[in-house]
């Protein structure tokens, strides 16, 4: 068998003695045939990786797409639009065209984690459409998360979720039915708050659908703890409808479980206390969320407000004050006829009192959200007064807010420290 020495320069490949100034880089003995096939694929192998490294360039799908494989859990993530995230998928190109490039003029406000724009689809239909902040596994998780819960509920009063782009899209997308109101947020102390005063009767409303959305998350299985809950994330059509939205932060609670240990998410003003300093998420961590939000409603004042007060800064120690002192028309906004129709004024005051009880600092004092929202209805239809009737006492004046405190339905503790009873709490077990 004839063999030959090779030569690997920078040149070419020599098959005898490189002469002159040429460099040697290597010789090997090989039997010639076999010797040069190989040597012409592991050149060809280098050559074609050496381009492709310089041709990929970075983008966000490539991003994506490592930051999940990365992580353990990433392959159990399935891509929307499979069997277990339904979502219908858009285009990147598609979105881009029904925002206008996703121009600054169509931006109808912040998500938890991106730019919310209005769109009009190719077949007509006025959308939203949520842009991811940045491209990082968090986004990744988040945005994955919405698109699973959002998929499997089906309630009037939740925001109806059309589709999103892959998640190994240029960026990530999602695509919500438009509401064209605002938030409750920009009607009581935000843009639209010089349009008009939003009325107690429609106030009451949006308690009331509001509740019935999150007792319905509540109430599916596995439950679903939204974790976000704030005026802001609560959106109005053009008849005041609630549609709540933003998942990005919700989770899907265990069956049987107590609680979810957890680090503690969400928007200052609103998170569980319990929630911050024990780690523990439960279905009370909404209940307390949904206590600001009432007090919002009857006071019109932002959850958080570093020109009040430093006592008062949090809405919600705010009113855990006021309504403990017996200070109740200090809280309330005067705009909603508190101290004009005896009948806000009850119906404004019991709706507090059911606040108080949602903000109590211990989760087992806090009703659950069923409760809440059978006690919303039973004000709003005006069957406390016959509560009011048996209990009062017949000396006590319809403007004594203390004795509506203490005797309305339904009854609360003299402190926040008092004990009620409850028909579902969260056992303090952990599991």
């Amino acid at each position: 068998m004839r063999s030959s020495a090779i030569c690997l320069c920078k040149d070419r490949v020599h098959y005898k003695e490189c002469s002159g100034k040429t460099k040697k880089v290597v010789l090997i003995v090989v039997p010639s045939v076999v010797g040069v096939s190989l040597i012409a694929l592991v050149l060809i192998f280098l050559c074609c990786r050496h381009k492709k490294r310089k041709s990929v360039p970075f983008n966000s799908s490539n991003f994506l797409s490592r930051s999940i494989s990365s992580k353990p859990s990433s392959k159990r993530d399935p891509e929307p639009g499979s069997s277990v995230y339904p979502a219908h998928i858009f285009s990147y190109k598609e979105l881009q065209e029904a925002t206008d490039n996703f121009n600054a003029s169509r931006e109808l406000g912040d998500g938890g984690f991106g730019t919310v724009y209005q769109g009009k689809l190719r077949d007509g239909r006025i959308v939203a459409v949520k842009r991811l902040y940045e491209n990082n596994y968090k986004r990744v998780e988040q945005f994955l998360n919405e698109v699973a819960i959002l998929n499997r509920l089906r309630h009037t009063n939740l925001v109806s979720l059309y589709g999103c782009t892959s998640r190994h899209s240029r960026e990530l997308l999602l695509v919500y039915e438009y509401v064209p109101n605002g938030t409750v947020a920009d009607h009581l102390h935000g843009d639209l708050t010089s349009e008009k005063v939003l009325a107690w009767p429609i106030r009451m409303s949006i308690a009331i659908e509001t509740a019935e959305a999150l007792a319905y998350l509540h109430a599916v299985e596995p439950q679903i703890i939204h974790r976000d809950v704030k005026t802001n994330n609560i959106l109005l059509d053009n008849n005041f409808r609630v549609k709540v939205a933003d998942f990005g932060l919700s989770r899907l609670f265990p069956v049987d479980a107590t609680h979810v240990s957890t680090a503690p998410q969400g928007t200052p003003g609103y998170v569980d206390p319990e929630y911050h300093q024990c780690y523990q998420l439960t279905d009370k961590s909404d209940v307390y969320s949904f206590g600001v939000v009432l007090v919002e409603l009857i006071s019109s004042k932002p959850a958080v407000d570093i020109t009040r007060h430093r006592h008062e800064i949090n809405l919600a120690n705010l009113a855990i004050n006021k309504i403990h002192n017996h200070s109740l028309h200090e809280l309330v906004d005067p705009e909603i006829g508190f101290e004009s129709d005896d009948v806000v004024k009850r119906m404004v005051t019991m709706v507090a009192e059911l606040a108080f009880r949602c903000l109590q600092a211990e989760k087992e004092m806090r009703p659950s959200m069923d409760e809440v929202l059978e006690a919303l209805k039973t004000i709003k239809s005006g069957g406390y007064e016959l509560r009011e009737v048996e209990e009062e006492d017949v000396n006590a004046t319809p403007t004594d807010d203390s004795r509506l405190l203490k005797n309305n339905y339904p009854c609360s503790p003299d402190s926040v420290v008092g004990v009620w009873p409850s028909k579902s709490t969260t056992p303090d077990t952990s599991g």
